[in-house]
């Protein structure tokens, strides 16, 4: 697998998204801030977004020919060497818009790829980028192989290439069936480890992307787990044994999800996603300072129904209290309307979860002995019902 160059943090973009009858306008202004992140965490700037409104999709050039137009005026005699779409293209779509506009050209799906290989770091990890990567390309053989080629470096480039590029399908699928056999591998290891970490409760956390799960995993287990701001900053589930009030169970981060996720990479992921489905209680992280938290609760929740997780046991942790009263009250406003308008907030959540939500700021530590209640509460529970000869496990 070819490695992108070290130095693309000088990448500019630009972004392209498609507003029609399954987007509306404010879905795709959203989806493009979010697309600008992407782009920051792979070390590109978005100086300019374009977006069209249409029907669907043209089959040709995913947007339409005069817009197209208008975006190679744009590039022209301008330092800008990537543009990047919003949604999935085809191999055809990208070798015709490349010949238009004469620039890199990928898709959000390489982008997140290309995010994903370079967080990769053990082999069970870059396993599974690789394999994703090969399933992406597959179906656009016919119109990527030029794209390919090209060995400069940029985002979007590291992933699977040689000097001269196999023109064949087969090798490619003989790579997937090759990587696929070495990910099994890989799992059975990872199988029989998590087989041997006993029969103690096993709690997750989830979430969307960047919403601070790696910074509570921290401040619960007081480990170093690497976090920062930016996007898919853990791809690699981290686990330690925590013990609270003698009750010892078994804590893991997650790699987060995030709206469009390519479906290959949640294939090719499964066996970091076990962590979640094998786990006993989970814990739903979401950034309630981010203007559309909800609609990543639904992105979740949407994809914890797929992985068939949806009768655990949850404890929804509402994080960055500090940074959503930041935004939300002015120096103004009076401590009792503040007060006021957090408590119908927290009422509203407590009736939604059934009483099974915490609202903390990790960064201050705010609220962290209620977080540390809630989650006992369900680990005892569990304790009580699995293994009721072990009172030790939940102080009986």
């Amino acid at each position: 697998m070819i490695e992108k160059k070290i130095g693309l943090q000088h990448d500019k973009a630009i972004l392209v998204g498609l507003i029609h009858k399954n987007q509306t306008e404010q879905q795709v202004n959203e989806y493009l801030d979010e697309l600008a992140f992407l782009s920051e965490t792979a070390g590109a700037e978005a100086v300019k977004r374009f977006t069209q409104k249409l029907p669907h999709p043209d089959s040709k050039t995913f947007v339409g020919k005069g817009k197209l137009e208008e975006i190679r005026n744009y590039l022209q005699e301008r330092d800008i060497n990537l543009v990047i779409f919003d949604d999935e293209l085809t191999g055809a779509q990208i070798m015709n818009i490349e010949k238009v506009l004469g620039v890199y050209t990928i898709d959000r799906s390489d982008l997140i790829l290309d995010i994903f290989a370079s967080r990769a770091k053990t082999a069970q990890a870059k396993t599974q980028v690789e394999l994703a990567q090969y399933q992406y390309i597959l179906p656009r053989l016919k119109g990527m192989w030029k794209h390919l080629e090209r060995q400069g470096g940029g985002i979007g480039t590291r992933g699977p290439g040689e000097t001269e590029i196999e023109t064949d399908r087969r090798i490619v699928k003989d790579k997937i069936a090759l990587l696929r056999r070495r990910l099994t591998e890989i799992d059975k290891q990872s199988i029989t480890q998590r087989k041997d970490r006993g029969e103690f409760i096993r709690v997750a956390l989830v979430g969307y992307t960047n919403v601070g799960k790696s910074t509570i995993m921290n401040l619960l287990s007081k480990r170093d787990v690497f976090a920062e701001n930016k996007l898919f900053a853990t791809l690699d589930t981290t686990t330690s044994k925590i013990v609270f009030d003698n009750t010892p169970f078994l804590l893991s981060d997650t790699v987060g999800f995030i709206r469009k996720l390519p479906h290959h990479l949640v294939e090719s992921f499964k066996s970091t996603l076990d962590e979640v489905r094998e786990s006993d209680v989970l814990l739903h992280v979401v950034d309630l300072s981010h203007s559309q938290y909800e609609e990543q609760m639904n992105v979740v929740n949407k994809t914890l129904q797929e992985m068939k997780c949806t009768e655990k046991p949850v404890v929804t942790i509402f994080n960055k209290m500090d940074l959503y009263e930041a935004q939300q009250f002015d120096e103004w406003l009076e401590e009792g309307v503040k007060e006021m308008i957090l408590q119908e907030l927290k009422d509203r959540w407590e009736e939604t979860t059934q009483g099974h939500c915490v609202f903390i700021s990790a960064t201050e530590r705010r609220n962290v002995d209620e977080l540390r209640t809630k989650i006992m509460d369900q680990v005892k529970q569990l304790y009580r019902i699995r293994y009721p000869y072990k009172t030790a496990f939940y102080g009986e």
